[in-house]
């Protein structure tokens, strides 16, 4: 994900947060670049008003009624945003934004 738009972040505003898929806390020994939260991190920084969901692989986002509900796997989420402190979302959890 860049952390500038590259003139592709418009969307239907289906959801109220820019989704990170296949986000994965691997950090791989010898590798100099940045991880995935690194990165997210920037992103927040630079865009102070947007959410980042960072989705892992095998889950998704069920959405009913207003509420976004992670399932699958048993593969927690993470919610970025400026500002406030990354929090993690188990399965079936109601995620907040």
């Amino acid at each position: 994900m860049p952390i500038v738009d590259p003139l592709g972040f418009d969307t239907f505003n289906l959801v109220p947060f820019q989704i990170n898929a296949h986000y994965t806390d691997l950090v791989v020994k010898g590798h100099g670049g940045e991880t995935r939260e690194m990165r997210l991190n920037e992103f927040i920084v630079a865009n102070p008003d947007t959410y980042v969901l960072g989705l892992r692989e095998g889950s998704m986002i069920w959405v009913e009624n207003g509420k976004y509900i992670l399932k699958g796997l048993n593969q927690p989420c993470k919610v970025f945003k400026n500002g406030q402190k990354t929090t993690e979302y188990t399965d079936l959890s109601t995620l907040k934004f």
